[in-house]
């Protein structure tokens, strides 16, 4: 996948960026009302107010929307591609890219876990893939291993 131009981080979306670039994913969370927003503002969506801080995902989500795009905007991205609107868990949307699968096989409430594209200045992009076994889950033990 070849990235997309990305905007440089500002005051507000450095603390975001700059966890991308260790590949964790965050969502800003409101002190005040504990409402969590996607992207990253001065104030919170839902009250208002500025006591904004940073909470992990763990980048699970499903599809909530999402386009083929057959036509690319720039000659060097290849076609096709999707475009997403993933539900995280923890509420928030995120605008991202699908990946690891066919184009045409994506449909709405599919699972997806997030996965990083490297940027060349240190940051990453969060797209999406199918979601499988959770990564932390202990393998399963096949009969003959399994101790008496």
């Amino acid at each position: 996948m070849i990235a997309p131009e990305v905007p440089a981080p500002d005051e507000i979306t450095a603390p975001w960026w700059e966890a991308t670039g260790e590949h964790r994913l965050l969502v800003q969370t409101c002190a005040r009302c504990s409402g969590a927003q996607h992207p990253p503002r001065a104030l919170c969506v839902h009250c208002g107010h500025d006591a904004l801080g940073w909470s992990g995902s763990a980048g699970l989500g499903v599809v909530d929307s999402f386009t083929v795009v057959h036509r690319a905007p720039r000659p060097e991205l290849e076609v096709p591609y999707v475009i997403a609107r993933v539900r995280l868990a923890e509420g928030v949307l995120l605008l991202t890219r699908l990946e690891g699968r066919d184009p045409d096989t994506w449909r709405i409430d599919d699972r997806v876990r997030v996965t990083w594209v490297d940027l060349d200045d240190g940051r990453a992009l969060p797209v999406f893939i199918p979601a499988g076994p959770s990564p932390t889950a202990e393998p399963e033990t096949a009969p003959e291993q399994r101790g008496s």
